[in-house]
């Protein structure tokens, strides 16, 4: 099932240095394809000072940092299947794909899993929220062919 996404671009980037809307799309869908209903999410690319910005007045954290989601507060009794936003800063993603020797394409699919976990309620507050969103991720990953994310750091 194919659900609403929206994506939204900031940046001017250099051709293929960002992924393609059509990959952001296929990595959200695929994270939410247990989902019954058609949902919708936005997924925002963003510079480094906007997404400072937002960690600063979201989570009082004054630097960038890779993903934030803001999953939506509509009530259950209005029956809309908006999920929420995702903002993923790009400068920052690659940044993080070197210094871990990540592929970009691998990173950017799990900054958009991650996001969009998140907006569909998992965390990783404690230990056993974290084991069972990395377990989901991971899944997903795999299914793009994509290495276990958390190995890699592992085994640096």
């Amino acid at each position: 099932m194919k659900h609403n996404i929206d994506i939204q671009n900031t940046l001017e980037p250099e051709p293929g240095s960002l992924p393609t809307n059509k990959q952001l799309e296929h990595w959200a869908n695929q994270t939410l394809s247990g989902l019954k209903n058609v949902s919708e999410m936005t997924i925002r690319i963003v510079d480094v000072s906007e997404i400072q910005s937002l960690n600063q007045t979201y989570r009082h954290k004054d630097n960038p940092t890779n993903v934030l989601s803001f999953p939506s507060e509509i009530p259950d009794e209005i029956n809309l299947a908006l999920l929420g936003d995702i903002v993923i800063c790009s400068s920052v993603v690659e940044k993080e794909a070197i210094e871990q020797q990540k592929s970009l394409d691998a990173h950017w699919a799990h900054m958009v899993i991650h996001g969009t976990l998140h907006l569909l309620g998992y965390d990783h507050l404690d230990d056993s929220e974290a084991e069972e969103m990395e377990s989901k991720e991971i899944e997903i990953l795999g299914h793009f062919g994509y290495p276990n994310p958390y190995l890699i750091e592992e085994t640096r």
